[in-house]
């Protein structure tokens, strides 16, 4: 019976192992190597960005940190990728990690897909965001757009809308910026082909802005 038991496990340890290791053509070193260099591109990638934008990162957390005080709230939009970053801010602002920090009112644009569906369905898609934010938006609030290429066509147009409202323009981009920087008051472009670095450092511009909009409202720096 235990013997049974032990071969059995065997078996399973093998299955496992067959599983865990494929024959993928690729040798642990070449694997490590590639591991290292992408990590490498993703560190260098993001400290050329913050160097270059630190003033203006600066600028723009002071902008948003007014528009809160004065009672705005943020509205963020993204498509796919850029979508789930949007989400990601909506959640750091409305629910801090941490209980010193106050919170502040977010409100992702693209979490409705019967809203999303039919504006794409009966007119187009690109105006599933600026239809919204004229609904939700005031004078006043911030409205962030978030596009690794900035070539979206529906985070420009609400971007645009956003202006003709008198909301502080906010916007994530990638690659040369596309349609963002003429719509944006403050438009962060991550120069680069790939979106994931794009993305990587999109995701610590979000913290890096979080934080320091609670700093200038005089909240402690705690991290």
């Amino acid at each position: 019976m235990n013997g049974d038991r032990e071969m059995n496990g065997d078996r399973e340890m093998k299955k496992e192992n067959t599983v865990l290791s494929p024959d993928l053509h690729l040798s642990p070193d070449l694997l490590r190597e590639k591991v290292l260099r992408k990590s490498r591109e993703s560190a260098a990638t993001q400290e050329r960005f913050f160097s270059e934008n630190a003033g203006r990162i600066t600028e723009c957390a002071a902008a948003m940190a007014a528009a809160f005080e004065r009672g705005g709230k943020l509205l963020v939009m993204g498509n796919g990728g850029s979508s789930c970053d949007a989400q990601h801010v909506t959640v750091e602002f409305m629910h801090p990690i941490l209980e010193k920090r106050a919170a502040l009112p977010a409100i992702t644009l693209a979490t409705e897909p019967a809203l999303l569906t039919a504006v794409s369905n009966d007119e187009d898609f690109s105006l599933a965001f600026a239809k919204q934010l004229r609904m939700l938006a005031r004078p006043g609030d911030i409205a962030l757009g978030i596009s690794t290429s900035g070539k979206s066509a529906g985070v420009a147009r609400a971007l645009k809308a956003a202006r003709e409202l008198g909301l502080l323009t906010v916007g994530f981009a990638g690659r040369d910026g596309g349609h963002l920087p003429a719509v944006c008051d403050h438009c962060f472009v991550v120069p680069g082909f790939s979106i994931h670095r794009i993305q990587e450092t999109h995701g610590t511009l979000l913290h890096v802005l979080w934080d320091l909009v609670h700093l200038l409202r005089g909240e402690e720096d705690v991290l």
